[in-house]
């Protein structure tokens, strides 16, 4: 009764040991009693190995994909806002009560229209004085100007004494006393063309400084009314009525958003691919897309984060977009050749750099860096490896550049 246990004991430990110690021969002899053609017709798929078992034996396996490179448009993506195209803070220039009723906030105005009102005070006053002054400083010209010309006749007379009593003083008929009477009426004419030219002098003098001070109230008068510079929208409501105003006080703020424009910072690494012209879209954070042209370029990094100011115009007719709101910029660039892969393949090598393993000839590893061009819901694009490459996806972690691998090819994602 015992014997049958023993025996089953026997056989199943022989079983055991033909399949866990020699499982391999096991494995041959059955290949060798399989039908005959049955090895050489069996179809092979793409998931078998290239090798035969006794090569891949000890060899690490993973899975790795085919990989074509493809021209894409390439684009540099950045983060950004928007900012209005024209802001301006209007302010006083001069004291006085707000005597107008307030614009409500959000309001359209167009250039030159009134915001702010003050009241005139003295203003009036003081610019009709100046006025005043202006036309008295003219009213002294023509006496100014007699008193030249009477200087002027007063020397032509003088001299022409004067060159009759010298004559008559050589024929001995005239004595010297005379002759320096006449002299001296000379000298005296000259100073009193002297004097009658410096009095009209002063009086053209008056008559600038009275210009200034009518020009001066004018101003004064033209700075109580402060209006829009431009088109636009108010963005904060303008003083209150019978508000004090001093230089400076603020009366309103204006927007410009149409245009709009959406500004990011571009890294110096990818400057030399931003061009003034070319075209850009971004997407908000409300997911709207919009689309526009590179209008700016910075020439100076930031000191602090080296990058460049980029300003991109987009048309916002209907003022759907805001001021200040966050955005993903993508400005078109020259295409390149790119491959498509999983996000899972990238890794990192032992220095930190980003990039992805391919196998290569003889299934030996080596680790490729890679530029990030292009990312997606079911993928990346990357940059920077051969035309035709052998990417591993699945067990890149697990292997280091220069080890052989037994590679499982599977079909690449579209």
């Amino acid at each position: 009764m015992r014997l049958i246990p023993v025996m089953t004991a026997l056989l199943v430990s022989a079983i055991l040991y033909f399949v866990v110690v020699e499982r391999d021969r096991l494995a041959a002899f059955a290949g060798n009693g399989a039908p005959e053609g049955t090895a050489d017709t069996a179809p092979q798929t793409q998931t078998e190995m290239a090798e035969t078992p006794s090569a891949t034996s000890g060899l690490i396996r993973v899975v790795a994909v085919r990989s074509e490179a493809r021209t894409i448009d390439s684009a540099v993506v950045l983060r950004g806002e928007t900012e209005a195209d024209r802001q301006v803070e209007v302010r006083a220039e001069t004291s006085g009560l707000v005597i107008t009723e307030p614009l409500r906030r959000g309001s359209h105005v167009t250039a030159g229209q009134e915001l702010c009102r003050l009241d005139v005070g003295t203003s009036t006053a003081v610019l009709a004085e100046a006025k005043a002054r202006l036309l008295e400083a003219r009213a002294r010209i023509p006496s100014a100007q007699a008193s030249v010309a009477e200087a002027e006749a007063r020397l032509e007379e003088a001299k022409i004494n004067d060159n009759a009593a010298r004559k008559l003083s050589e024929g001995g008929f005239a004595s010297s006393t005379r002759v320096a009477s006449t002299a001296a009426s000379v000298r005296a004419a000259e100073a009193a063309i002297q004097s009658a030219t410096s009095g009209l002098e002063s009086t053209q003098a008056g008559i600038e400084s009275a210009q200034a001070l009518v020009a001066a109230a004018e101003r004064e008068v033209d700075r109580l009314t402060m209006t829009a510079p431009f088109d636009g929208l108010l963005e904060s409501r303008t003083a209150e009525l019978g508000s004090l105003m001093q230089p400076g006080s603020l009366c309103g703020t204006v927007l410009r958003l149409d245009p709009i424009r959406v500004v990011g910072f571009v890294p110096e690494t990818d400057i030399n691919r931003v061009n003034e012209g070319s075209l850009a879209g971004a997407r908000l954070t409300t997911g709207q897309e919009v689309t526009g042209q590179v209008t700016f370029v910075s020439r100076s990094a930031d000191p602090q984060t080296r990058t460049f100011r980029v300003e991109v115009t987009v048309p916002n007719e209907d003022l759907v977009i805001r001021d200040g709101q966050t955005a993903e910029i993508m400005i078109s660039a020259d295409g390149a050749a790119a491959h498509f892969l999983p996000q899972s393949s990238l890794t990192l090598n032992d220095d930190g750099t980003l990039g992805v393993r391919i196998v290569e000839e003889g299934g030996v590893v080596a680790f490729k860096a890679v530029d990030l061009l292009r990312d997606g819901t079911d993928g990346i694009w990357v940059g920077g490896l051969p035309a035709q490459a052998s990417v591993i996806v699945v067990g890149q972690e697990f292997v280091v550049e220069g080890v052989t691998v037994a590679p499982t090819y599977k079909e690449p994602e579209q």
